[in-house]
């Protein structure tokens, strides 16, 4: 699958005081930019640094060019999917530390190449971790 990115920002969980300000001004520029784009639009998560405690790129990613930078999914990796109650205010941020305490307790095997948030026009959201 090819994608290509709106925007896209560096940055750390746990180290970077802005993170957050980082991420929401880098979405809404995006959804600025996307204006009445109706398909799948995606987070995607790569260069890690490490783990998730190291840095990583982020970037707003669509399946339409537009003339971002595109990347390459490709079909044979194998991702774990986690589905997020989106209900929940706080169902993203949950949706991550479930996937963080999964890894920490050995139950799943990430690889850090690209993970991926994947947003539907009807509003569900579910996450793709990259696994071994």
């Amino acid at each position: 699958m090819n994608l290509y990115a709106i925007n896209s920002i560096r940055t750390n969980n746990f180290e970077d005081e802005q993170m957050m300000s980082k991420i929401q001004t880098m979405w809404e520029e995006a959804f600025r930019q996307l204006g009445k784009y109706r398909g799948n639009v995606y987070g995607l998560y790569y260069d890690y640094q490490s783990n998730y405690r190291g840095d990583y790129s982020l970037s707003v990613a669509i399946e339409e060019d537009r003339g971002g930078a595109r990347f390459h999914l490709p079909n044979h990796d194998r991702y774990e999917v986690f589905k997020v109650d989106t209900a929940d205010e706080q169902g993203l941020l949950k949706a991550w530390s479930k996937i963080w305490d999964q890894e920490e307790a050995g139950l799943l095997k990430r690889t850090y190449s690209c993970d991926f948030e994947k947003y539907y026009p009807a509003g569900e959201v579910e996450i793709y971790i990259a696994i071994h």
